[in-house]
Formats: structure tokens, sequence, C-alpha cells
């Protein structure tokens, strides 16, 4: 069991971020324990030749299939608009009496991998080098999908938003994760492999909304970084759905005109009007014109989710798209 005491002071800096670099290290972690969810296993076929130049022999020594994942993986994340070169930035500058201590405890008992014992031993070097490595696996397995986990990981934010203005923080810890109970302003945690008590000591909490770290819950109070709790986001089943592009000639596109009916395709997750117009190439007035017209249809959906205003398709939208895509009629699959 892992808890976690909360001041008042923590209580109220309790606030969320993406962080790019953990869903880098949480996918690698599931790679390298050759376990790939179902969830995930559509990414996994979508990423495969991609990762053919990645060093992914020095990356599986630096994040083995063990309990533990290091923590100067996590450092860095401070909002929503985290990116990853930010976080490289900061890990590649970090110290490395920390690093080689994080490796030696992640592999315990273990001798460390000759791969990983020699970039520990290059310090400053060894670390840059790691950051490098990890920026290729990036580009190649998560940056062509960042935009479509980024809505994932928006809409998981407005829930947790909503739930946190309706019933407070009770309401926002009860379905954070079933590995978390809150008691008062302790932070239970079932974790039978640890047995430990950390007091936050006005440090505040981060909470991250994650697609890879579906279905398990991270922990990471090392001293170095705010603590932060890691959660699987709501919305990752539906992530790798396949995504289709309708002809003009095909039934939807026939009677709403291809760019509606393409919008209302890319539509499964949240999206902004910008990520929108980037995802299928026209220009944001244009997509901003079509959605309001699909909105007063009753096929899209909006909120507020801080600045920006997010559009999801209704059930009747998604009951269209289902009615339009029979067996007698082709539909082109897009590659991300």
């Amino acid at each position: 069991m892992i808890e976690l005491r909360l001041s008042t002071d923590d209580l109220s800096r309790i606030g969320f971020a993406y962080s790019p670099l953990t869903e880098v290290a949480a996918s690698l972690h599931m790679l390298a324990g050759g376990r790939v969810t179902p969830v995930h296993q559509r990414w996994l076929d979508l990423v495969r030749d991609r990762l053919k130049g990645v060093d992914l022999e020095l990356l599986r020594a630096i994040i083995p299939a063990r309990p533990l994942i290091a923590s100067f993986l996590f450092v860095g994340a401070d909002d929503p608009r985290t990116t990853v070169e930010e976080q490289l930035s900061v890990l590649a500058s970090v110290d490395p009496v920390w690093v080689r201590t994080e490796m030696e405890t992640v592999w315990g008992s273990d001798p460390m991998p000759p791969q990983a014992a020699r970039v520990v031993a290059l310090g400053s070097q060894g670390i840059q080098q790691i950051a490098h490595e990890l920026y290729d696996y990036w580009l190649a397995a998560i940056a062509p999908f960042w935009t479509r986990m980024r809505s994932v990981l928006d809409g998981d934010l407005t829930h947790r938003a909503a739930r946190l203005t309706s019933g407070g923080l009770g309401a926002l810890w009860a379905d954070l994760h079933r590995e978390l109970r809150v008691d008062g302003s302790t932070i239970h945690i079932d974790k039978p492999q640890f047995n430990c008590q950390h007091d936050l000591t006005g440090s505040g909490l981060r909470l991250v909304p994650s697609v890879f770290a579906w279905p398990r819950l991270v922990v990471d109070v090392n001293s170095r970084n705010q603590p932060a709790l890691t959660y699987g986001a709501r919305g990752v089943g539906r992530l790798w759905d396949q995504d289709t592009e309708l002809d003009e000639g095909e039934p939807l596109g026939a009677l709403m005109g291809r760019t509606r009916a393409l919008i209302l395709s890319r539509l499964a997750l949240p999206l902004s009007t910008t990520r929108l117009a980037a995802q299928i190439g026209y220009s944001p007035p244009a997509v901003s014109q079509h959605l309001a017209v699909l909105r007063r249809c009753g096929l899209v959906s909006s909120w507020r989710a801080g600045r920006s205003v997010l559009y999801q398709r209704t059930a009747l939208a998604t009951g269209l798209l289902a009615a339009s895509q029979t067996d007698d009629v082709p539909v082109r699959r897009l590659h991300s």
C-alpha cells in the first residue's frame, strides 16, 4: 500500500498536466514486457515498421519490463501545454548521479544491461544520448498520433473538471482509478508490492491522464519531481478505431456533402476546430462553418474546455455513419 498524505496547501495545489514523455515511457514499458493490450494492438500494427530505425535495445535497457520506471522519465510535466521537446530538454540536463541511482533502483539486485551501463557511465553525455533515442522513438511511434491522443486527454480533462465543479474533490477521486481510495486528506493506493508513506508537505499534486499508462496507475513521488499520479484517460478504448474517409459517391457523402461526412467521421473523439482542420486539411474558418451547420442539425455537440471549444459527434451522427458503411459500400482507410 502506498499512502500520500496531503496538507491543506497540497489540496489547494492539485492540478492537471499532460506528459508526452510519459506516453513514450509507458508505451516502451508495455513493449518491453511483450504484452501489448488488445486496446493498443492496432497502434502496434501501425508503428511496427516505423520502429526499425529506433535503438529499441538501448531503450528496453533503460525502460525494462520491471515494476519500476525511472523517475527521470517523468520530468517537466507542468500543465496541459507541455511538449515533449520541453521535457527532453529538462531530461538532457538532469544530474547524472540521479540517473545512475534511478537505474540501479529499477534493476535492483540484477546487473544493469551493458547498453544501460554504458550510457550511465558516460554521465551527461550518456543522458543526452538517452534523450536523443527517446526523441527518435517519439517521432516514430507517438508523434504521428499525438493529435488524436490529445483529443482523448482533452476529453478526460473536461470530464474531470465537470466532476470537480459539481461534486468537489470527492467526486474527482471517485472514478479516477480502481486502485485509489481517499480517506480525508490521505490517498491510499492499493499496490501490495509496496509499503510506504509520503508526506507531500505543500508541494502539491499533478494528475496526469495518459493513453499508454492504461490500465495502470503510476505513482511518482521522487523528491526531484512534483508528486504526480498518472492514470488511464477515459476514451482510450475508442482511440485506435479505424478511421474512414467517405467518398462523394458514398451514401452519407452524397446526402450531406463529402466535407461534412468527413468531419463526422473524425469526431468520434473530441476535437477543437483547429485540430480538426489540421487533420482533414481544411482551413479553420471553413471547418467552423460546417460545424455550425452540423450542430444546428443535432449531429455535433460542443463544450468549452479552457480556451478551446471541443466538438464531438452525437449518437444520431454515429448511427448515420454506421448505417452508411454497409458491406457493399467501399470504404477507403486512412493511415496516420
